[in-house]
């Protein structure tokens, strides 16, 4: 069995695992990972973009290198090395955990307990949910849902085609940084600055990926590519736009708009607005099938272009 089956099997097994089990509610190595990025914060920091990049250098090549060094030890054991990519893959997909919290939440909200979804959306992402009402939180879900998806689940799919385990570690321990320090506040404008950036080029193609999979298994395909290319360029983010517009488009509804992020407003543009509809509280069911079908055909994608690729090369 050659390195490309190996990572095949192990890629389907840890996507299969994540399906199942989700994330364990104690001993994440993400969060093994996240409370010793914070160890080596609070040694290198200065309000400086090279003590950031430092910071991001150390982080990030550490993770890279203990997933090589890991694929290295096990590299003549074919048993082994899929064993491997499998609890890799399971550790850095969370794809899983995105769904049973965006169902969370959207069940208290079809249940008409605004308060219980306001309280339970801190845990999906960092809006400031005093601020919104029930149609204004299913909105922030969907978007959320969408930008989580290629994050989550297929650019680490799409690095671990690339780079095998080094590739899936590095892209979570990249992605993880951004979400540390990668923010705009006063104590991470500079310092974050390097996070920020490395993890815009490390999800450009599993944004893109996500976007064309979205329109794909989307109920709307070409109202995923009609949003996509009418309004992801208005994103501020140059990866969660894609994902977004392709998402408001597949679904037809509208998302971006006004919102809130520590007590900040932003006024983004609205994704699909020409045809698009409101966000309802049952969009967050369909946004979440819609995910999960984008993760299983970025598995199938990702893991025959590894093989096409490893097989021309021999």
């Amino acid at each position: 069995m050659g390195a490309d089956r190996s990572y095949a099997y192990g890629a389907a097994a840890g996507l299969l695992g994540d399906l199942i089990l989700g994330d364990p509610r104690r001993g994440h190595p993400v969060a093994a990972f996240g409370r010793a990025a914070a160890a080596v914060e609070r040694v290198l920091w200065h309000d400086h973009r090279g003590w950031g990049a430092l910071h991001t250098a150390v982080c990030a090549g550490g993770a890279v290198a203990v997933g090589a060094a890991a694929e290295r030890a096990v590299r003549r054991r074919p048993v082994a090395s899929a064993a491997l990519a499998a609890a890799a893959t399971w550790a850095v997909v969370g794809g899983t955990s995105l769904a049973r919290e965006a169902r969370t939440i959207g069940r208290a909200l079809e249940a008409g307990d605004v308060e219980a979804a306001r309280a339970r959306l801190p845990h999906l992402c960092g809006r400031d949910p005093q601020a919104l009402d029930a149609d204004g939180i299913a909105r922030a879900v969907v978007e959320s849902v969408a930008e989580n998806t290629s994050d989550a689940v297929v650019g680490a799919l799409v690095w671990g085609a690339v780079g095998g385990v080094p590739g899936l570690l590095g892209f979570r321990a990249v992605n993880t940084l951004d979400a540390m320090v990668g923010h705009r506040s006063p104590r991470f404008r500079r310092y974050g600055w390097a996070s920020a950036r490395l993890d815009d080029l490390a999800g450009w193609p599993g944004a893109r990926l996500t976007a064309v999979l979205a329109a794909v298994a989307g109920p709307d395909p070409r109202g995923a590519l009609h949003a996509w290319r009418a309004d992801a360029h208005r994103h501020p983010s140059p990866n969660a736009g894609p994902v977004e517009a392709s998402f408001a488009g597949a679904l037809g509804v509208r998302l971006g708009g006004t919102l809130s992020y520590g007590g900040r407003v932003e006024h983004r543009p609205v994704l699909n607005g020409d045809t698009g509809r409101a966000v309802q509280v049952t969009d967050v069911d369909r946004a979440v099938r819609l995910s999960r079908r984008v993760g299983l055909l970025a598995l199938g994608v990702t893991v025959a272009a590894r093989r096409l690729v490893k097989g021309r090369g021999k």
